[in-house]
């Protein structure tokens, strides 16, 4: 299970945005993004264009014109830019809500429940995590909460 370019460029290019951009009024040009992060500056405007959309981001246009975030960056969380450029992690095969199961029948498959659990779980991380918290390095430890009991005890020891 891997989030796509698309969830990951962007996020990757609201991180370098806020970095760049913090206590500046002035707008980042997405093709100074773009040659920093190694994508590609089509690509980019495909996505700002969505994160304008969603409110995430401001534009200015012309010579000196660019992005800037709309709003602090401890306040945009990692899950409003994935769901701004319309990226869905999705850990079964089979649709939310549809009587279609994970094998093509009604029937779910064995480990229906644990990929639904697991998607679960990173959309609960990636709506714990900020711009911010990326900035600040602050998110090695953070999935550390539900570390299982007994794997906890093992490593202490």
């Amino acid at each position: 299970m891997k989030l796509t370019t698309k969830g990951r460029y962007a996020v990757s290019a609201m991180a370098d945005l806020a970095a760049t951009g913090a206590g500046d009024s002035a707008p980042v040009a997405l093709s100074d993004i773009a040659l920093r992060q190694g994508i590609s500056l089509a690509y980019l405007e495909q996505l700002f264009s969505k994160l304008r959309r969603a409110g995430l981001v401001t534009s200015a246009r012309g010579v000196l014109g660019g992005y800037a975030l709309a709003a602090p960056a401890s306040d945009i969380r990692v899950a409003d830019i994935v769901d701004a450029v319309d990226e869905e992690i999705r850990t079964t095969a089979c649709a939310s809500g549809s009587s279609i199961g994970c094998q093509g029948t009604t029937a779910r498959c064995l480990t229906h429940d644990l990929w639904d659990e697991l998607g679960r779980q990173i959309e609960i991380f990636l709506n714990a995590v900020t711009l911010e918290d990326i900035l600040q390095k602050r998110i090695l430890g953070m999935a550390a909460v539900n570390t299982p009991k007994d794997k906890f005890i093992e490593a202490a020891e």
